[in-house]
């Protein structure tokens, strides 16, 4: 059986959170989802919806098989719980593949890391990322 994780912050959901998790689960044939706790959320703005919820929505997603959030110090603690075959990162995530690889490896943890595709915005006014969807809020209702 093979085990893909994907991992993110999973913060107002939209279709590309949904487009990178049936990616991610194509690759294989059980999808763990890591869901990042906003404490550790330091590379963009903190997530407006707690841990517990974001978790809870990503689970009721269909692809997802088990979702779990993120350890508040060590990263690689759900990876080597999980001990995934492939490790998916999202089209946008900030993380390099290559330092990925070179950190698992440095691990003893052996999987393939992967890149997801860009979904573009499909017709109409749909929104790909939480900080559009904001901006959006913002402008109609503030």
């Amino acid at each position: 059986m093979k085990r893909v994780v994907a991992q993110g912050t999973f913060d107002l959901l939209h279709p590309g959170h949904l487009a990178y998790l049936l990616e991610a689960k194509a690759m294989g044939d059980r999808l763990f989802v890591i869901v990042a706790r906003s404490e550790n959320v330091t590379h963009k703005a903190p997530p407006v919806v707690p841990d517990r919820q974001r978790r809870e929505m990503v689970a009721a997603l269909d692809p997802v098989d088990v979702a779990r959030l993120g350890d508040t110090e060590d990263f690689f603690v759900p990876i080597r719980e999980i001990d995934p075959d492939v490790i998916v990162l999202g089209h946008d995530q900030h993380h390099d593949e290559a330092r990925v690889a070179e950190r698992l490896a440095a691990e003893g943890i052996d999987c393939e890391v992967a890149r997801a595709d860009a979904r573009e915005p499909g017709e109409g006014e749909e929104v790909l990322s939480t900080g559009r969807i904001v901006d959006r809020i913002c402008e109609r209702r503030c």
